[in-house]
C-alpha cells in the first residue's frame, strides 16, 4: 500500500517532467503584429488562424454594435471556470486557464477585427505535448456561451471535436 509521502514526491516528479512548471511568461502568449501566434507542431493548439486542419477553429463574428458587444464578451471570459482575464483592450483579450486537477496554464486569445466583427481565437497549453482536446472544447463552449447571449453570428461552420468541420444548423 502506498502513502501520501511516497507517491506525492513521485507525482511531483511527473508534473515537472510533463512541464507543469513552466516559466513562460505572459508576454510570451501575446500576439504578433500580424495577428494571434502560430500553434506549434505540438496538437495541444488550436487557433482560427492556423491553416492545419488539426489545430484550425473557426473565428466568431460580432453582431451588432461593437462597441457594446466587445464588453459583453470580455465578462462571458471573465466567466468561464478558472480563466483569469491578463491583458483586456478595445480589440485584445488575453486570459489565462488552469486545469482543475494539476493547475496546468491555458493561454486563451482573442483578437477583434474591428472592420469586420471578425474574432480570432486561440487556446494552447503552456506546457506537455497533449491536452486531450480540451483547448478545442474551450474555444467551442465560448462560442456556445457567445452564441446563447447572442453575440455572434451563428455563420459558417464549426469544428467537432471527433469529425472535424461541420456545417452550422
Amino acid at each position: 500500500m502506498f502513502y501520501l509521502g511516497e507517491i506525492l514526491p513521485r507525482v511531483l516528479l511527473i508534473v515537472a517532467v510533463a512541464g507543469g512548471f513552466s516559466s513562460r511568461s505572459v508576454e510570451a502568449a501575446g500576439m504578433e503584429p500580424a495577428g494571434l501566434k502560430d500553434c506549434p507542431g505540438s496538437p495541444n493548439c488550436v487557433s482560427s488562424e492556423a491553416t492545419e486542419p488539426e489545430h484550425r477553429v473557426y473565428p466568431f463574428r460580432l453582431k451588432g454594435d461593437r462597441a457594446k458587444t466587445w464588453p459583453a464578451v470580455l465578462r462571458i471570459v471573465a466567466a468561464m471556470h478558472r480563466t483569469v482575464i491578463i491583458i483586456h483592450t478595445d480589440h485584445y483579450i488575453q486570459a489565462e486557464s488552469k486545469s482543475r486537477l494539476f493547475g496546468f496554464v491555458d493561454d486563451l486569445e482573442l483578437l477583434l477585427k474591428p472592420e469586420t466583427g471578425i474574432v480570432s481565437v486561440r487556446s494552447a497549453s503552456r506546457s506537455g505535448y497533449y491536452d486531450f482536446g480540451v483547448n478545442r472544447k474551450r474555444i467551442e463552449s465560448l462560442r456556445q456561451a457567445l452564441r446563447t447571449a447572442d453575440l455572434i453570428e451563428p455563420w459558417g461552420v464549426t469544428m467537432s471535436t471527433s469529425t472535424g468541420p461541420r456545417a452550422e444548423p
